[in-house]
């Protein structure tokens, strides 16, 4: 299997507690993610199978629930009978292998199996199910992340995803940095819309609403950001995540995502294994850079992929080491640009809630900026038009 396809193998788990889904995330890290399906509400799993187009489902069973939960089995295949639904349960418990057998499910895995005897068992399957549809029929999708919360995060990002904007395409600022706000702030902007109540009306997020409710800046960007009253993001579930993304890819050509500051959590991590490109935010502190270095060392572990991932250092001073070579050698990345300190000129936009195109449009930072904004555009601009349907857009992935 290619690495290209374990980037976009999704694996969708409905389990009894988090160790079991902690363990299974381990066992199939090789070969790609695994999406908690939250309580077993057939609804939330159909709904999550189309967005994710996970073609192989793992249910946990135990003898309190067996009864919901072999219907919940004939449901699912039921309304998709392509999908693979492979049960986890005590090996020893004959009635319950039997009962989701009976259901329907392909396969039964024993909890405590071998990581390898899982993968294996997956790999084999895999082969004999319909090709996973990839996603480069969606829009594009950038994240910029650095463990530091400071408002250069949320400067940065808003800034990029003007020229995507200017670039022609329909573009959104999701700003989930901590502080959070900052983008609205910097730009002299008000929202009464924000991103927990873009969660709150998942099923009615269609262009009306978009219209109607997210916040436009002069250039035409659509920003929607976390209010201070929002829940953490931590507490957002992957599934959750993975229906505001899908909704929100069908309206926008690219979505550029600012979560600087933000910790780690299941949330987090789902958006930096589906993005097309993850920036990832540091500058010259050595303080600093040891933070994020221990969040990308734990990831790694953890086997989240990180191909798509750039270094981008910020407050560059070429006479400070460490370089950006040493830098782009410590974090194992390569090293997509370096933004130049210029603290006067940043100030004054972030006091002035004005652009730093306006401000000083020939500064070197800026025009880095462009560039880098202009780079992440062409990457999307030869995807798929939005609102090319869920049908359309699995036909063409055929």
């Amino acid at each position: 299997m290619s690495q290209s396809q374990n980037l976009s193998q999704t694996f969708l788990a409905i389990t009894r507690n988090n160790t079991d889904f902690e363990w299974l995330q381990g066992a199939l890290a090789p070969l790609g993610q695994v999406v908690s399906a939250g309580g077993g509400s057939l609804d939330e799993l159909l709904a999550l199978v189309d967005v994710t187009f996970a073609s192989l489902v793992f249910i946990g069973l135990d003898r309190e629930h067996v009864v919901a939960q072999s219907a919940l089995i004939e449901s699912a295949l039921e309304a998709k009978p392509m999908l693979a639904i492979v049960v986890l349960g005590d090996g020893m418990d004959n009635q319950l292998v039997l009962n989701a057998m009976r259901a329907g499910a392909r396969d039964f895995v024993a909890y405590g199996s071998r990581s390898s005897e899982v993968a294996g068992l997956v790999r084999r399957l895999s082969k004999r199910l319909p090709p996973v549809a990839p996603n480069t029929q969606l829009g594009g999708l950038t994240v910029l992340y650095g463990v530091q919360s400071n408002a250069d995060g949320a400067l940065l990002a808003s800034h990029l995803a003007q020229v995507v904007q200017k670039s022609g395409q329909q573009t959104l600022l999701l700003d989930l940095g901590l502080p959070s706000g900052d983008s609205l702030a910097l730009l002299g902007l008000e929202s009464s819309f924000h991103f927990g109540d873009a969660l709150r009306h998942l099923r009615r997020l269609d262009a009306t609403l978009i219209d109607s409710a997210f916040t436009r800046c002069d250039a035409g960007l659509r920003i929607l950001a976390y209010a201070s009253h929002d829940e953490p993001l931590e507490h957002t579930s992957a599934a959750e995540l993975y229906m505001l993304l899908s909704a929100l890819r069908q309206h926008f050509q690219h979505i550029v995502v600012n979560l600087t500051g933000q910790p780690d959590s299941e949330a987090l991590r789902t958006f930096v294994s589906h993005c097309d490109k993850l920036l990832w935010y540091t500058d010259q502190n050595v303080l600093d850079c040891r933070r994020n270095l221990a969040v990308l060392n734990l990831w790694r572990e953890k086997g989240i992929k990180l191909d798509h991932a750039k270094l981008l250092v910020d407050r560059y001073l070429r006479n400070v080491s460490p370089d950006s070579e040493t830098l782009g050698k410590s974090f194992g990345m390569e090293v997509i640009a370096t933004l130049v300190y210029s603290p006067e000129v940043r100030l004054n936009a972030k006091n002035q809630g004005v652009t730093l195109f306006e401000l000083a449009p020939r500064e070197g930072l800026t025009q880095s900026l462009r560039a880098l904004g202009e780079r992440l555009a062409k990457r999307s601009e030869s995807l798929a038009k939005p609102k090319s349907g869920w049908l359309n857009r699995l036909r063409g992935a055929q």
